[in-house]
């Protein structure tokens, strides 16, 4: 079969014989690139903030490694499972599409999971607790250590993260294998008792499974827009534009704007769900530490707001996000801390 410039961009790498590595290579690399410009954006336009210059590049470089992990992960995943084109003679094979689709969408997801507690260190440059070497961090490691004792799980490992934002965030793969960290803006501005209740708040994430839930939430809507996309692809490129063989330059390019549209949609999906998970975490920290405490940290919080300075990855897990109105709250990771304290107090916000 001769290769030509349009075969490259018209049809899947499946349908070009022992191309398989090569195809998933070429897709990952282009969720790869889209990701990392939106993430250069993000960050660059902090720039004047606390961030400096040396904490951006160490985040991108930290970004960089973990996505090319992963596209290395699921190269050879599909490599070794000798998944077939879903691109054949007769048509779109479905079932293999569906195959493809699903080691997309939910490896990419579990690898991220599997990375979450290394990447949140290195990224927000969170220190570990090893031998506390203050009072400060001796009331940390024995608060975490209380609280887990209560919920029945392994200790989590505590960190601290140097920024003037207050905020915290929990992360890892599982329960038992997971990370506390704070700000050391927040253990600069809050008490002993608000402190307790943020503390108790990310021990409800953890104990909650919210990071697995999260994931698996991921990987179904990723598996749905890496599936759609092709099939509505491949439709328009046949039913509209008439190809007859293989398929022309139009599958891949509508493919792309269904990938956004799809994405964008799942997004909304994934939000909604990260803020009921946000309520659910208040409530359980109302139990663990004591209402008043969760509500007097979330009041704190209302006073000393600075703009997110945690890296997305892990911003939906931190204790505090930016607040949205209008349509931008379909993409908020937190409801507004108006309507947690509400809810806390058994108000309708």
């Amino acid at each position: 079969m001769r290769i030509s410039p349009a075969n490259l961009l018209g049809q899947p790498f499946y349908t070009i014989p022992l191309i398989p590595l090569i195809h998933l290579l070429f897709f990952a690399a282009a969720k790869f690139y889209g990701n990392f410009v939106k993430f250069l954006l993000q960050h660059i336009v902090k720039i004047n903030t606390d961030n400096s210059l040396e904490k951006i590049m160490k985040r991108i470089f930290y970004f960089l490694v973990t996505n090319l992990a992963i596209m290395l992960v699921l190269s050879v995943t599909m490599s070794l499972l000798g998944v077939q084109p879903y691109l054949t003679a007769s048509g779109l094979d479905l079932g293999n599409l569906l195959v493809f689709s699903l080691i997309i969408g939910f490896g990419g997801s579990f690898l991220s999971l599997a990375l979450s507690k290394w990447s949140a260190k290195r990224m927000s440059g969170a220190v570990v607790i090893k031998t506390p070497s203050t009072p400060t961090e001796q009331w940390l490691i024995n608060t975490v250590r209380n609280q887990s004792q209560r919920v029945g799980i392994t200790m989590p490992e505590v960190a601290i993260f140097n920024s003037p934002e207050v905020n915290a965030f929990a992360t890892g793969m599982t329960k038992n294998r997971s990370l506390v960290a704070v700000s050391s803006g927040l253990l600069n501005a809050m008490t002993h008792d608000e402190a307790e209740g943020v503390l108790a708040h990310e021990m409800s994430h953890i104990t909650n499974g919210d990071m697995v839930t999260l994931t698996l939430i991921q990987g179904v809507l990723n598996t749905f827009v890496v599936f759609l996309s092709r099939v509505i692809g491949y439709a328009v490129d046949k039913f509209v534009f008439d190809t007859r063989r293989g398929t022309g330059p139009a599958s891949f390019l509508v493919r792309i704007v269904a990938e956004i549209l799809l994405g964008i949609a799942a997004s909304v999906v994934v939000m909604w769900f990260s803020r009921q998970r946000e309520f659910r975490a208040d409530a359980g920290a109302a139990v663990l530490a004591g209402k008043e405490k969760m509500i007097a940290a979330l009041q704190k919080l209302q006073v000393q707001q600075l703009p997110s300075a945690l890296p997305k990855q892990i911003a939906a897990f931190g204790i505090s996000g930016r607040e949205s109105r209008g349509l931008r709250r379909l993409f908020s990771t937190h409801p507004t801390l108006d309507e947690r304290i509400a809810r806390l107090r058994g108000q309708q916000a």
